[in-house]
């Protein structure tokens, strides 16, 4: 079962739930493949690497917006995105923890065998690669920062 089949299923089940919550996320989700599908170059399909980035995207950008709202007080619209990242979360891959995120960037710098901050672009482009949808980049980049700060 690809991801806009149990987007689907989990639309069928939230709208016979009357779960509005639930109904907002998977829609907006729907959309963004829809809008990903037709636009151009894509072909009308996406590949699970594609949709795992679109979903990340959502998140992020619903996350840039609940810091937006949490500083400005708007609690009822922090509300809102909070739930919607929740959901759209379900559907990405297990994060993996921070002890997890360590040990396989330290492996990456031995593997690249870089020694100063110098060679942080070589291990960015092969922590990225392997860690898509597993960790997000910011948290990456700090670990790899520091790594190599030692």
């Amino acid at each position: 079962m690809n991801l806009e089949q149990k987007i689907m299923a989990d639309l069928k089940t939230a709208m016979l739930a009357k779960d509005e919550k639930a109904l907002r996320s998977l829609r907006a989700i729907k959309a963004a493949i829809l809008l990903a599908k037709t636009s151009e170059g894509a072909g009308g399909e996406l590949k699970e690497e594609d949709e795992i980035k679109l979903l990340q995207k959502l998140v992020k950008q619903r996350k840039d917006s609940l810091e937006i709202f949490t500083q400005q007080n708007r609690t009822d619209l922090a509300q809102k995105e909070q739930e919607e990242i929740e959901i759209i979360e379900k559907f990405l891959p297990k994060q993996l923890s921070g002890e997890e995120l360590k040990a396989i960037i330290a492996n990456i710098i031995a593997e690249t065998g870089a020694s100063s901050p110098a060679d942080m672009g070589k291990v960015m482009g092969a922590a990225t690669k392997q860690l898509a949808g597993k960790a997000d980049g910011k948290a990456i980049s700090a670990l790899v920062k520091e790594l190599l700060a030692k």
